[in-house]
């Protein structure tokens, strides 16, 4: 069993939904490993949709990986939708580099540094729009995943569950996760935008706007609109998600999935956060010890450890019947094939 606990459920229609947004945040020095270098992450979120569509990253010359040589989460995804044949959507939720590739577009605005205050002008209109797309959505799927690619997505996350009053302890896409950064950049935030821990509890939309990103604004107007069962597929960055769609009184069969590498991560609090809200979580573990590629053994070590979706992903590949050993070699393969052999 390389998912827990087991899915127990088989849906007949499951669809893969993946947010894409930029943020001002992710370009502070050091706070984010999505991308080679701080202007770079504003080209991450296309790149991941190109790779999990195409098996390629159209818009950038770099390659797709960390600063450190870890493969993208893009590629885990995309190994899972090979594997599993799921349809897959993109949704712009305010990108400053558009993927090449066909996506739903919320004409939404990147969001802003969350020190700056208004971190997402349009989280209102977002939320409505995403919630619209969700109703028709829903027509064409009994089982919905929603993944993310936000790079600088830990922090806002961060600023948001402490605006509800929640000690959100992120996880990073760093094997060392620069927590002392993160701390920095959410209490100058709430100082300068005169918010205090669990001061916007009741307005959780409001603390999107201060000091989040535009994708949580989308993911919760699409799990309002979609009405089917959920699952949130992402690490830290969802459990923002999760009490954002808590705080608004959504009442809706909705779970989140992540990887081992974040469930385990010791400088965060997934696992705590999800029963303190009061939400099913799943951890899938590709086993990637194992691989014969050093790019996907260094997950092993706290490298990227989530990412586009990729834990929902493998909830999506081990529920529909496919083992560990077959999703790490189809992830070799989706490497061999971007990175040769």
């Amino acid at each position: 069993m390389w998912v827990k606990p087991n899915p127990d459920f088989s849906p007949e229609k499951p669809l893969f939904l993946c947010i894409l947004a930029n943020t001002e945040t992710a370009k502070i020095p050091n706070i984010s490993a999505a991308g080679k270098s701080p202007e770079l992450t504003d080209f991450t979120p296309a790149a991941d949709a190109e790779l999990v569509e195409t098996g390629n990253a159209i818009s950038i010359n770099e390659p797709a990986m960390t600063p450190s040589g870890a493969p993208s989460p893009a590629v885990l995804t995309r190994a899972s939708m090979l594997l599993t044949g799921v349809p897959h959507i993109f949704i712009n939720s305010g990108l400053r580099v558009r993927p090449m590739i066909p996506t739903i577009d919320l004409n939404a605005s990147p969001g802003g540094d969350i020190r700056k205050g208004h971190a997402v002008v349009d989280a209102l209109d977002i939320y409505n729009k995403s919630k619209a797309l969700g109703e028709k959505l829903g027509q064409l799927s009994d089982f919905v995943i929603i993944g993310e690619s936000v790079p600088g997505g830990t922090t806002t996350a961060m600023g948001v569950l402490r605006a509800l009053g929640y000690d959100g302890k992120v996880s990073s896409s760093f094997p060392k996760n620069p927590l002392q950064i993160k701390n920095k950049v959410v209490e100058e935030a709430m100082k300068n935008s005169g918010i205090s821990f669990g001061s916007l509890r009741n307005s959780p939309l409001n603390a999107v706007e201060s000091l989040g990103d535009p994708m949580m604004a989308a993911a919760a107007g699409l799990v309002d609109g979609l009405n089917k069962k959920t699952v949130l597929a992402g690490g830290t960055q969802m459990v923002s998600v999760l009490s954002v769609i808590k705080h608004l009184g959504l009442v809706r069969d909705v779970s989140i999935a992540t990887t081992q590498y974040v469930a385990d991560d010791k400088s965060a609090n997934f696992r705590g956060m999800t029963e303190i809200l009061g939400y099913e979580s799943f951890a899938a573990d590709p086993g990637f010890g194992k691989s014969r590629r050093k790019g996907l053994r260094m997950y092993e070590d706290g490298d990227v450890k989530e990412g586009v979706g990729a834990g929902g992903a493998m909830l999506a590949a081990a529920m529909m019947g496919f083992s560990r050993k077959e999703f790490r070699e189809k992830t070799e393969e989706v490497c061999d094939n971007i990175f040769g052999i």
